[in-house]
């Protein structure tokens, strides 16, 4: 597995990692974007980001309560789920993303861990963490493509 860490100290810093995800999002037609880290660490932040950079307008909302936010952007599908509020990973099935699983779409998910061994594995997994200085992100990938380097 390849690692790289990225030190995210401002908003305009993960604005930046949401620009080089969606970038390479474009260049492959889909995969599982882990986002893991604590309550505030900044997965919804990133998120948003991502999505804004692949051409959503408007209001981005937070899949917190629904789940998963579909988004049809320019031939690009994505899924953005936010897996905190799932109480059993079987719950999952229920939320028909399995219609659309990778890679067929892109699947950005918050609290993966909360699936259990139900997730398809992850192109990218990012942990995010609160620094004294900001925010690491530490991006984890089988393919250095993934590392986001560009």
């Amino acid at each position: 597995m390849l690692r790289r860490e990225l030190l995210l100290p401002d908003p305009a810093a993960t604005e930046q990692l949401g620009a080089a995800l969606a970038r390479l999002m474009r260049t492959r037609s889909g995969g599982l974007v882990a986002l893991r880290g604590d309550l505030g660490a900044g997965k919804t932040s990133l998120a948003r980001a991502c999505l804004r950079h692949l051409g959503v307008t408007g209001a981005i909302k937070s899949p917190s309560y629904t789940l998963v936010e579909p988004y049809a952007i320019q031939g690009i599908n994505v899924l953005h789920m936010d897996l905190y509020r799932l109480t059993e990973p079987e719950e999952l099935y229920g939320l028909g993303v399995f219609d659309e699983a990778p890679p067929l779409a892109w699947w950005l998910v918050e609290w993966p861990e909360n699936a259990g061994a139900l997730l398809p594995p992850a192109s990218l997994q990012i942990d995010l963490s609160h620094q004294l200085s900001g925010r690491l992100a530490t991006l984890q990938a089988v393919d250095a493509e993934f590392l986001l380097t560009d």
